[in-house]
């Protein structure tokens, strides 16, 4: 079993569906790309990235068996669900129906360390304007981002990254305290959201 982690996210609502709903579609969909969830996450609310690009997000982090799938097929797999939700390309770190990142798979380093470690240290203003034209593994914001981490920590504290040998659970603790606590439990995920 090859396991891979994907971030979910969503901060629109589609059809009249709501963004917690939305990310339980997304779990039912996947199954039928046979991406395979095997852990769960809870459902976080989180502040929109960049700060003020839209409403509050909802986020959640999933484990997944991808079997013999290649990296650019499970990612093109998501790029379908989103599509399948509603999701449009328009604005980079915009507002979206449906946001599904393929965070990391195994140990795997893509395309190379070289690659990894320019998209890892590009300023943040660049960060806006660029984006990677092959896929990047470990996603390269991975060790920034509480809205990933604290879910992550629920299906895989113990990873450790492959570049930095930090488990997620030591990423996580090197955020600052402020970032951790912004995200936020629902107090009522939907009964959907389950294996």
């Amino acid at each position: 079993m090859t396991q891979a982690f994907v971030a979910l996210g969503s901060n629109l609502t589609s059809r009249n569906t709501a963004p917690a709903m939305i990310l339980s579609t997304a779990l039912k969909l996947l199954r039928l790309k046979e991406v395979v969830p095997t852990s769960l996450s809870f459902l976080y609310r989180t502040p929109a990235f960049p700060a003020g690009s839209g409403p509050d997000f909802v986020n959640a982090v999933i484990a997944v068996d991808v079997g013999d799938l290649l990296p650019a097929e499970v990612l093109s797999r998501l790029h379908m669900v989103e599509s399948a939700l509603g999701r449009e390309r328009s604005v980079r770190w915009g507002a979206r129906t449906a946001d599904l990142d393929l965070v990391a798979i195994g140990g795997a380093v893509l395309p190379e360390e070289a690659t990894w470690r320019r998209w890892r240290e590009l300023s943040p203003a660049r960060q806006q304007q660029e984006a990677p034209d092959t896929l990047v593994l470990p996603h390269p914001r991975l060790q920034d981002r509480a809205f990933v981490l604290v879910p992550m920590a629920d299906v895989a504290g113990d990873w450790r990254h492959p570049v930095t040998g930090l488990s997620v659970a030591e990423m996580l603790a090197s955020l600052p305290e402020a970032e951790r606590r912004g995200v936020v439990p629902l107090a009522a995920p939907p009964e959907e959201w389950r294996l």
